[in-house]
């Protein structure tokens, strides 16, 4: 049997006035006279974050969900080119071990998923050293966590331009700019525009990189429409990975929005995910992309409750018969 466990990102609907995002803009900044008065205030709202990102893990716990996205901006003008000298990460030291020693605890899996700003095949250098830092601050949050940050963040391949192929050779170029203890994080996705399934795929195996495998981006655009043949290839990803495989699970709006994400999630769609690699993985973690969040996951399990092909295990586990 499979296990199947689902996570969220980021928000509850379920949990009120716990936004981890709040945020201050670098027009805000300036308008605060007293340069470290506004840095002050810049650390209490990462606090308060943070302080909110402790409040939806132990919602999560309560709730027992083991597998939750963290926002990316949690540090609100952590990269600003104008805040280079700020050390935004002293003042949250102490609380950000105190989460990695709650997720520890609770055997939680949490990782990130960065901005599209973050790219890495770009051809302007400025873009590739700006995704470096960001993936750095990424680094540091997780390692103040005391967590392992091996595969914790996913990205898309990048760019286009207009050329897949060259795209995907200078992504392989640039590789070799990124730190070792950066590429250890990256996870990549296929998307719904420009990287398929296949063209993710090649620079995973190229690279040894986990591929975390975006059912509805497939289904949206992809070259080869039967995934199932090149399944074994994804898993084989994952082979040197301390975790468990991930995939990212959502449904289309609409037939005539069909790129984005609806509410909730189309229980006959995941199933007809979750029938073809049943038996194939141990285990498989399922990251729900809906704007409902953990409302969503909640209404998935009431309906994967219903079924008869299924052992649920808790509020968002389930055993595939």
């Amino acid at each position: 049997m499979t296990i199947v466990r689902l996570g969220y990102v980021a928000m509850s609907m379920e949990l009120k006035n716990a936004s981890p995002s709040k945020t201050m803009t670098f027009a805000q900044f300036q308008k605060i006279g007293d340069r470290e008065a506004a840095i002050r205030k810049l650390e209490r709202i990462a606090l308060a974050n943070l302080e909110n990102t402790h409040r939806l893990l132990k919602h999560n716990v309560f709730n027992a969900i083991h597998f939750y996205r963290l926002t990316s901006r949690l540090i609100p003008l952590a990269n600003h080119e104008e805040l280079s000298d700020w050390d935004y990460m002293e003042p949250l030291t102490e609380k950000l071990a105190e989460i990695g020693e709650f997720v520890k605890k609770h055997n939680m899996r949490i990782d990130f998923h960065p901005d599209h700003f973050v790219v890495l095949n770009s051809m302007k250098k400025d873009v590739l050293h700006n995704s470096l830092t960001t993936l750095r601050m990424h680094e540091e949050l997780l390692l103040g966590m005391n967590m392992d940050a091996t595969h914790r963040c996913v990205l898309h391949v990048g760019g286009n331009y207009k050329d897949t192929e060259k795209s995907l050779e200078r992504f392989a170029t640039n590789w070799h700019e990124v730190p070792r203890s950066v590429q250890q994080l990256i996870m990549l996705e296929n998307d719904d525009t420009s990287f398929t399934l296949e063209d993710t795929l090649y620079l995973c195996e190229k690279l040894s990189i986990p591929l975390v495998f975006d059912y509805h981006h497939h289904l949206a655009h992809h070259r080869n429409e039967n995934w199932v043949e090149d399944w074994g290839r994804v898993v084989a990803t994952w082979d040197t990975s301390p975790l468990p495989i991930k995939m990212h699970i959502s449904s289309p709006k609409s037939e005539f929005a069909f790129r984005h994400h609806a509410d909730t999630v189309d229980v006959d769609m995941f199933f007809q995910f979750l029938n073809e690699i049943k038996g194939t993985v141990p285990q498989i973690d399922c990251m729900i992309e809906a704007k409902l969040k953990d409302a969503a996951l909640f209404q998935l399990m009431k309906e994967v409750g219903r079924r008869a092909d299924v052992e649920v295990i808790d509020s968002s586990s389930f055993y595939l018969k």
